[in-house]
C-alpha cells in the first residue's frame, strides 16, 4: 500500500476475519450460524456469506496470468474477443446460404450450418454451399450428426476445386458418437466403428486441417436435461477422457488430440456459477491430459463453444427468455468461451424467424460493442468469491469424474445406467423445486400472463422432444426435458378445452389485509393453469359473494379472508354454493381439520405442490 492510501485508512482499524465472524455471532444472537447463512446449491457446495483473500491464498492458480497453464484464466493474453455465432438449419441451400450471409454483415463472425435436417447431401449442394460462403476471417462450423465423415470430404474436396488453403480455414465438425449414446441410447452403428470414424476425422484434420476441431465433446446435453453443473462437468471430462484414451491408443498423441476437440459447454442461469464452470472445464480439462502427455500438455488448451441452455426456456411469456440468454451470455464471457451461440428465444417451440435470430445476435453485439465484454482478459479475476467457485466446481467434478473413471469409463459407465440415474435424482430434485415454486420460471410458475394464448404457434415435436429411436440401443437414453414443460402441457390442455377457460372467482371477505394478499396469491396460483381469475376488493357478507360469483359463472370459488373467520364464513358458503362450483379456502388454517370434517376438502397455500394441485383440478374440471 502506497503513502497515500496509507494515510486514507489510517482512521480505520485492521478487522481480521476472526473479528467478523465474532460480530456475526453476536448478531445472529445464537442462531444456528450454518442455517441462517450457509447456503447449499444443487450441487452440495456450501456457500458462504462473505469471502475475503484468505480463501484464495492457497488456490494452485492464484497466481497464474492468462494465456497460462492451467489456462484456468483462459487462452488469451490480452482482451477477450470471442466468435460470435449463429447456427443456421438447413433445409434447401439457397435460403441458409442467404442467411448465413445476411448474419455475417450484420455481425455474426461464426457461422454453424445444421446439416441434421437436410436429408440426402451431395457434393453439388455442399460446394454451392461453400462457393456463397467463401468469406475470409469467419468461423464456418457443421453439425452434421452420423454424416459429419462426408462432409469433412465433401469440404476437402470443395476447397479443393476453389482453390481455398485448408490452411486458413477455421471452425468445427460436430462429430460426437458419446452424444448419439447418450440422447438416443446406442451409437451410430457401433463403438468400434463410430470410433473408427473418429480415428480417420482425427488424421484427416492433423493432415489436412489443422485449424480445424472435428472432435465434440457435446457436455450441454446434460445441463439442458437438468443435471447440475458439476454433472455437466464430470461427465463432460469423462466424454474427453474416453475420446483421449481411446485416440491415444491408436496412435495419436494427446497434444493433437485435444488441438481438434472442442467441448460444447452449456450455459445456464446460476450466473456466478456459470462464470466458474467455464474457468472450471478448463482446469478440469488441463488435469486431465497431463495425465496423457505431461511434456506438451501445458503448451494446449481445449476450446470452449458455450450454448445457452434448454432447462429453463419457456414457450408462455417467451420475451422473458430474451432476458435469461442475456445472463447466460454474460456469464458464458466473462468465463471466457472461445466461441458463443445464443439460441433464438423462440425457438424451444418453433422455427425461429428472422426477429427472434436477430435478438439472439445482437444480444451478443451489444455485449461487446457497447458493453466493452471483449476489452478485459479474464475479468473474474481477483473476486474471492469466483475463484473459490471455480476450485470448488473443480473438486467436485473431479470426483465425481473419477468415480464414473473407476466404472470403466464413461460409455461403460453409460450403457450400465450410471450416468442417466445420477442425472434423474438431480432432475427429481429441480423439478420438485419448480412444482413447488422454490425454483422460480417466471411467466410460468410464478407471475404467468394469464391472458396469453400460444396454440396455434407451437410446434409439439419441438416444444416436447422425446428421445429419437435408435435400433442400436444400448441403454436408456437421457430424456430432454424443460422445467416449464408440465405447467406448459397444463396451459396447453387449458387453451383447447371445448367449454373454455375454467372461471375461478375471488371472494374476499374480512380482514383486509388477509384478503388482499390471499387473493393475490391465488389469482397468481391458478393463473398458472391459464384459468381466467376474477379477483374483487371485499364482499360485507358470503351471500353478495356468492351471488356475484353465480353472476360470473364461476368454476372455482376461492374464499379469501383470515383464519380467525374461516371457520364461520366458510360453511356458509359451502351451504350457499350447494355443489354448484368447486370451493377453495386459500391459505392453511389451524382450523383446516375441522373445515375437512364439515365437508370443504380443497386448500391451496405455500407449501402447496401447485404443479401437482393443478392437475388435481385439471382431473376435477374435466380438462
Amino acid at each position: 500500500m502506497n503513502e497515500q492510501n496509507d494515510r486514507l485508512f489510517a482512521g480505520f482499524p485492521i478487522t481480521s476475519v476472526a473479528d467478523w465472524e465474532a460480530r456475526i455471532r453476536e448478531d445472529l444472537k445464537g442462531a444456528d450460524y450454518e442455517k441462517k447463512l450457509i447456503w447449499k446449491t444443487l450441487e452440495n457446495l456450501k456457500i458462504k456469506p462473505y469471502y475475503t483473500a484468505e480463501d484464495i491464498t492457497d488456490l494452485p492458480f492464484a497466481d497464474e496470468m492468462p494465456g497460462m497453464y492451467p489456462f484456468v484464466r483462459g487462452t488469451k493474453i490480452s482482451g477477450n474477443t470471442w466468435e460470435i455465432r449463429q447456427d443456421l438449419r438447413v433445409f434447401d441451400i439457397d435460403t441458409a446460404l442467404y442467411k448465413a450471409n445476411a448474419a455475417v454483415e450484420r455481425g455474426a463472425t461464426s457461422i454453424g450450418f445444421d446439416l441434421t435436417l437436410k436429408g440426402d447431401l451431395y457434393f453439388h449442394d455442399f460446394r454451392k454451399l461453400i462457393a456463397g460462403f467463401a468469406r475470409n476471417g469467419t468461423s464456418l462450423s457443421f453439425v452434421a450428426g452420423e454424416t459429419a465423415p462426408d462432409v469433412l470430404d465433401y469440404l476437402l474436396r470443395a476447397m479443393e476445386e476453389l482453390r481455398i488453403d485448408p490452411a486458413q480455414v477455421r471452425g468445427s465438425l460436430g462429430y460426437d458418437p458419446l452424444e448419439q449414446l447418450t440422447t438416443t441410447g446406442g451409437f451410430f452403428t457401433s463403438a468400434e466403428e463410430d470410433f473408427n470414424e473418429v480415428d480417420n476425422l482425427l488424421s484427416t484434420a492433423e493432415n489436412e486441417l489443422p485449424g480445424y476441431r472435428v472432435i465434440a465433446v457435446n457436455s450441454h446435453i446434460f445441463s439442458d436435461s437438468g443435471a447440475s453443473i458439476v454433472q455437466e462437468l464430470a461427465f463432460g471430462i469423462s466424454m474427453a477422457a474416453e475420446y483421449l484414451t481411446r485416440m491415444t491408443d491408436v496412435g495419436h498423441s494427446a497434444e493433437d488430440v485435444a488441438r481438434h476437440m472442442q467441448w460444447n459447454l452449456g450455459a445456464g442461469p446460476d450466473y456466478f456459477m456459470e462464470i466458474a464452470k467455464v474457468r472450471a472445464a478448463r482446469l478440469l480439462f488441463s488435469a486431465l491430459l497431463s495425465g496423457y502427455d505431461n511434456d506438451h500438455s501445458k503448451h494446449v488448451s481445449v476450446f470452449i463453444h458455450s450454448i445457452t441452455t434448454d432447462w429453463n426456456k419457456t414457450l408462455y411469456d417467451p420475451n422473458v427468455n430474451m432476458l435469461r440468454l442475456t445472463t447466460e451470455a454474460m456469464a458464458a464471457i466473462l468465463g471466457g468461451c472461445d466461441s458463443l451461440l445464443v439460441k433464438p428465444y423462440d425457438s424451444w417451440y418453433r422455427e425461429p424467424n428472422d426477429f427472434s435470430e436477430r435478438v439472439a445476435r445482437n444480444i451478443q453485439i451489444i455485449l461487446k460493442e457497447e458493453s466493452y465484454f471483449d476489452k478485459v482478459v479474464d475479468p473474474a479475476a481477483g473476486s474471492y468469491y469466483i475463484e473459490s467457485l471455480t476450485e470448488a466446481l473443480f473438486e467436485s467434478a473431479w470426483q465425481l469424474f473419477l468415480k464414473t473413471d473407476e466404472r470403466g469409463g464413461y460409455v461403460k459407465a453409460f450403457t450400465d445406467d450410471y450416468v442417466v440415474e445420477e442425472i434423474s435424482k438431480t432432475v427429481s430434485r429441480r423439478s420438485e423445486m419448480v412444482s413447488t415454486r422454490r425454483e422460480v420460471l417466471v411467466g410460468t410458475n410464478q407471475y404467468p400472463h394469464q391472458h396469453e394464448q400460444v396454440n396455434g404457434q407451437v410446434n409439439p415435436e419441438i416444444a416436447f422432444r422425446k428421445a429419437p429411436d435408435n435400433p442400436y440401443r444400448l441403454a436408456e437414453p437421457l430424456m430432454p426435458l424443460r422445467a416449464a414443460a408440465g405447467f406448459e402441457k397444463l396451459r396447453l390442455a387449458t387453451e383447447k378445452h371445448k367449454a373454455g377457460r375454467p372461471k375461478v372467482f375471488m371472494l374476499t371477505y374480512g380482514n383486509l389485509a388477509m384478503r388482499l394478499a390471499r387473493s393475490q396469491f391465488s389469482c397468481n396460483f391458478f393463473a398458472c393453469a391459464g384459468y381466467e381469475v376474477i379477483d374483487n376488493l371485499g364482499f360485507p357478507s358470503a351471500r353478495e359473494g356468492i351471488e356475484a360469483a353465480f353472476v360470473a359463472k364461476a368454476d372455482i370459488i376461492v374464499v379469501c379472508s383470515s383464519d380467525d373467520e374461516y371457520l364461520q364464513v366458510v360453511p356458509e358458503v359451502a351451504e350457499l354454493v350447494n355443489g354448484r362450483a368447486i370451493i377453495v379456502v386459500a391459505g392453511a388454517p389451524a382450523c383446516m381439520e375441522e373445515l375437512r370434517q364439515k365437508g370443504i376438502t380443497e386448500f391451496i397455500h405455500v407449501r402447496s405442490n401447485l404443479l401437482e394441485t393443478l392437475q388435481h383440478f385439471h382431473v376435477k374440471l374435466g380438462i
